[in-house]
């Protein structure tokens, strides 16, 4: 009798903590939630470098790698929303539970736990940075004559909007910043192919390679395949986003979930293919690792896109950062046995924010940071994570359909994750050069 009262209290103090964590704390999420939630954590910072990706990709390579990219995700994408209730009464809520299940409960937690963590951790980061330069360029667009002030300035003043935003305890207490980010997105990548296209070809455009070496060229391709890599990064919160819908076994959770992540891809095209080549159309290799940089007329246009980024970035790094809080909060509350309180949650919250914010002040390298963080993270979580855990779990029959398009993309997988941190390293390096700290 000792033992069954001690298990039911055990039980319903785990109930509570569930209830108090960031993910499971509340299923009362519609489809649409889940659309706005993804394209907010699929559109983002990667976009803009879309234009700059294709010029060290080139126009064949550089159109197959998005079509591909955006096939191949989805493919994995669909993958996980159908794993997340594989198993009759339970759900996956987390990246790492699933990995668990498909690698067993140590194993899995070793594979999946560092990637997903090296993502959202340097989401954030690279959030901070754009931001903060976006925050600089309408600032500067807006008011040319006044003295500017240091990058690293305007990042500690968007930190100071998440040290605010970061105790928002759960995901439904965000889905009015994500829905505004979502709208932001689609808005900012509209005026930056727009007023591409209203800029016209120049008139020294130059399709060419940006490097004259053979051996830089290469690199600056495996630096391009690492920028593709990280416009595709939802798949890091979709078991979390998903966590967030109600599920009964007559009505799973899939079913609404899968129709947002397809209105979501839908908004990803119309985001991602025009920017890339109508950018790279325009300005061919002279174009920045930011298309709103390179575009300067018409100013009032250029401030309002870059405005829209900063809404934008804030939505985006609130996403990726509720399922790091959530990895926190269940270590200090299941595993340290520390009190689920405001206090706890306000300290640990306040103390991520900063130290994202310093990381992105010392290396606020955009392009390099996006290539590297691409291909070195993004490319398990995202091209094929989910399709070997797919292969261990449902054992599809060698050489049949399945079987082939989870090996393709694991292959695939496997040489982005190699390539794109050579060529994203080189790029860091080569800007740390004539980078001065705090600058």
């Amino acid at each position: 009798m000792t033992d069954t009262n001690e298990a039911n209290s055990q039980s319903e103090k785990d109930k509570k903590i569930e209830n108090w964590l960031p993910i499971t704390s509340s299923r009362n999420a519609k489809w649409w939630f889940s659309a706005f939630h993804n394209v907010t954590a699929m559109v983002g910072a990667g976009v803009l470098s879309l234009p700059y990706a294709m010029s060290e990709l080139g126009w064949g390579p550089g159109v197959v790698i998005l079509i591909l990219s955006w096939i191949i995700t989805l493919y994995t994408l669909w993958q996980m929303v159908e794993m997340h209730e594989m198993v009759p009464g339970k759900r996956f809520d987390r990246y790492h539970e699933l990995g668990q299940h498909a690698f067993g409960e140590k194993l899995g937690l070793w594979i999946v736990v560092p990637q997903q963590l090296v993502v959202e951790v340097g989401v954030n980061i690279v959030y901070m940075v754009t931001g903060g330069k976006s925050m600089k360029k309408a600032h500067e667009t807006i008011f040319p004559n006044i003295p500017h002030m240091k990058t690293s300035y305007w990042i500690v003043f968007f930190a100071c909007i998440h040290f605010v935003l970061a105790h928002l305890p759960n995901f439904h207490s965000i889905r009015g910043v994500s829905f505004l980010a979502a709208i932001m997105s689609l808005s900012y990548s509209t005026i930056a192919w727009v007023a591409s296209l209203d800029k016209g070809v120049q008139d020294d455009v130059d399709y060419s390679y940006r490097s004259s070496t053979q051996a830089g060229t290469a690199l600056n391709f495996f630096a391009g395949l690492g920028e593709v890599a990280f416009a595709y990064a939802g798949h890091n919160v979709v078991l979390e986003i998903q966590a967030t819908i109600p599920s009964t076994p007559e009505k799973p959770s899939k079913g609404p979930m899968w129709k947002g992540v397809m209105v979501a891809y839908i908004v990803v095209a119309l985001c991602y293919f025009p920017v890339a080549l109508i950018g790279y159309y325009i300005f061919g290799n002279k174009v920045d690792d930011n298309i709103l940089i390179t575009l300067e007329q018409p100013a009032w246009l250029i401030a309002a896109a870059n405005i829209f980024v900063v809404v934008h970035v804030i939505g985006s790094y609130q996403i990726y950062a509720m399922p790091v809080f959530d990895m926190i909060e269940t270590v200090l509350v299941k595993k340290l046995d520390f009190k689920p309180c405001f206090r706890l949650r306000f300290i640990t919250r306040t103390l991520y924010v900063a130290l994202t914010m310093i990381i992105a002040i010392s290396i606020p390298f955009f392009g390099g940071l996006l290539g590297f963080f691409g291909g070195f993270a993004f490319a398990p979580t995202t091209y094929f994570l989910p399709c070997i855990m797919w292969l261990a779990i449902y054992k599809p029959k060698r050489f049949s359909l399945s079987w082939f398009a989870n090996w393709i993309c694991i292959i695939l997988g496997l040489m982005l994750m190699v390539l794109a941190p050579i060529g994203a390293l080189r790029t860091i390096i080569l800007n740390a050069k004539s980078y001065k700290f705090f600058s």
